[in-house]
């Protein structure tokens, strides 16, 4: 219980310090994202403008792709699994709040999951939320990059 209530005092002062960093306001912008998430994605992700693009921030959160070829010999894709755990766990966890959230809230990255499963060959569960993990972080990269907050209609539009 001790580790439970300074786990959650350590948040609220993470929550305290972070409230004015562009990263942070960009995170709670998006619909289904808390203060809560929005610190643990920051603490595990550190700052997002170090990365050069959203392909390095995939595989420092796990979630790139790892091909296996031999001749013609070709196996099923798979996520690498090598990055944060923590972080991909976070993210994965989100995107589910964002689903479960979608009668209440408007969101691109709900609207990419309905897509991926009306396809005429829906995907997994899975596949489909480690894809919306995907756009997410291509999403924020881009609006914390250029400081500017999450709207549903001008996401919509790009």
């Amino acid at each position: 219980m001790d580790l439970v209530n300074q786990k959650k005092d350590i948040i609220k002062q993470m929550v305290e310090l972070s409230k004015e960093r562009v990263d942070f306001q960009v995170l709670v912008s998006f619909p289904g994202i808390r203060e809560n998430t929005a610190v643990r994605i920051t603490g595990e992700l550190g700052d997002i403008r170090r990365f050069k693009n959203p392909k390095q921030i995939n595989a420092y959160a796990g979630i790139d792709i790892q091909r296996h070829q031999s001749g013609k010999l070709q196996y099923q894709d798979r996520i690498n699994k090598r990055g944060n755990r923590r972080l991909r766990k976070i993210l994965y966890f989100m995107v589910m709040s964002m689903i479960s959230l979608r009668t209440k809230t408007n969101n691109t990255i709900v609207d990419y999951y309905d897509q991926l499963k009306k396809q005429p060959q829906s995907m997994p569960h899975k596949v489909a939320v480690i894809a919306c993990v995907n756009k997410f972080l291509k999403v924020a990269f881009q609006l914390i990059q250029h400081d500017v907050l999450y709207h549903y209609e001008s996401a919509k539009a790009s």
